[in-house]
């Protein structure tokens, strides 16, 4: 089976044994209680992390070029 990757903190943990928390209609799993915790008190934060940086950094959008 293939590893799951814990949103908080980006390592790698065992589905079978890690702890898990269903949000949003996903499974999230997490290689500590702490992280677990963690993603419990702000899960939308961890989402969108997870989903890709590049969404969380909007001033690389709007460099304007003034000639």
């Amino acid at each position: 089976m293939a590893m799951a990757r814990d949103p908080v903190c980006g390592m790698e943990c065992d589905p079978k044994t890690a702890d898990r928390v269903e949000y949003a209609g996903e499974t999230f799993y997490f290689c500590n209680r702490s992280c677990k915790e963690s993603f419990e008190k702000d899960p939308e934060r961890y989402i969108h992390s997870a989903a890709g940086h590049a969404h969380m950094m909007p001033e690389h959008e709007h460099h304007e070029h003034h000639h």
